[in-house]
């Protein structure tokens, strides 16, 4: 497999051939969706509380006499029926959202949307990407100049100035292969991959 090697002016200045284990993989959207869905999944946090009809802060009286008023019976203001009453299946602080995933899929699924990125052309190799000082500004103009404004960044290494340059810009993230993720991907535009971290991602994934 080869991708397009671009330069600072962000034209494909040549090719660069890439192990065909991870950029040449065949389409699975089953696997794709469920990837994503169960990374997702994995990253809610289950902190939310709802309180049932014992919890509330109510009275115990009887809002009003059982019978005579052509209203609904009541016993008290608790119930899930009334405002301010408890919810009739709350939800609870640990309730988990998890979902399992094999390594083996995982790394299938990861190994597929990269192929698919190259195949659409949403995804090119650079020689690097460093940055002189941890200035937002530099760093925006470098990516102005190579036309990209939705882009995610796989760099082999992400020093300091790097990841300070980069954290304030809105839709730009700059990772490591190690911390790349599959709903990123499927989400930003331009995929931009160090040579460094081609090889990295092979050992990851290949």
């Amino acid at each position: 497999m080869q991708l397009e090697l671009l330069n600072e002016q962000g034209q494909a200045a040549a090719k660069v051939d890439a192990p065909d284990t991870v950029f040449a993989r065949d389409y699975n959207e089953a696997l794709v969706h469920q990837v994503v869905v169960a990374y997702q999944a994995n990253a809610r946090q289950g902190t939310r509380a709802q309180l049932t009809r014992a919890e509330v802060h109510h009275s115990t009286k009887k809002p009003f006499r059982q019978k005579g008023t052509g209203r609904a019976r009541a016993g008290m203001t608790s119930s899930p029926l009334w405002r301010g009453g408890g919810r009739t299946f709350p939800n609870s602080p640990d309730e988990n959202f998890s979902h399992k995933l094999n390594k083996k899929m995982y790394r299938a699924g990861m190994v597929t949307i990269l192929s698919q990125l190259a195949r659409e052309g949403r995804l090119a190799v650079v020689d690097s990407l460093k940055v002189e000082a941890p200035k937002t500004k530099l760093l925006a103009a470098k990516l102005k100049a190579m036309n990209l404004d939705h882009v995610m960044v796989i760099a082999d290494e992400v020093d300091e100035n790097l990841f300070l340059a980069s954290r304030n810009l809105v839709n730009v993230l700059v990772v490591e292969p190690r911390y790349a993720d599959p709903a990123s991907l499927v989400f930003y535009k331009k995929v931009i991959v160090t040579k460094g971290a081609i090889d990295k991602l092979q050992e990851m994934f290949a």
